[in-house]
């Protein structure tokens, strides 16, 4: 069996702020989070990921198919109760992320909080360090419209 975590992109503090920022795509955010999941790109199709055998067998049976988390209400609620309890407040406890002001609580931006929440929860369950900085993918300028997002976001639901 192949050891995928190789292949995992890199994690850090600062980037979980760029995604909080929303500085980078819902598909990129999704996708780190697939990888950690077991989900493997199709031969025939390398935008579509699918369950792998890695995969825990909970995401297998309810996202055969790579779930949307910030596309998809149902995805990201099912990814907020993957979070084990003593993790549900990771965002203010290890990255003091205070929140969005009230003029910026739209959908996609608590789903992406849900899903750096997950993605830390996920770093410290498996005792790993988070460090403050590592790679970053190419960065984007904050959406005009964060109800819609960037350009090739999916609509959210």
């Amino acid at each position: 069996m192949k050891n995928s975590q190789v292949d995992f992109w890199p994690l850090s503090k600062d980037l979980f702020f760029e995604i909080l920022s929303d500085h980078v795509s819902d598909s990129f955010v999704c996708k780190l989070i697939w990888e950690r999941l077991g989900y493997q790109n199709d031969q025939h199709d390398l935008n579509s990921y699918s369950a792998g055998i890695d995969t825990p067998v909970y995401w297998q049976k309810k996202f055969p198919k790579a779930p949307e988390f910030i596309a998809q209400r149902s995805a990201s609620v099912h990814l907020t109760r993957s979070i084990p309890a003593e993790y549900k407040q990771a965002l203010k406890k290890y990255l003091d992320f205070k929140g969005y002001a009230i003029g910026e609580l739209y959908p996609r931006r608590t789903r992406r909080a849900t899903a750096v929440n997950w993605l830390v929860a996920w770093t410290l369950n498996r005792k790993e360090q988070l460090p403050q900085s590592g790679p970053l993918p190419p960065l984007l300028v904050e959406p005009i419209n964060p109800l819609l997002g960037h350009p090739g976001d999916l609509p959210v639901e």
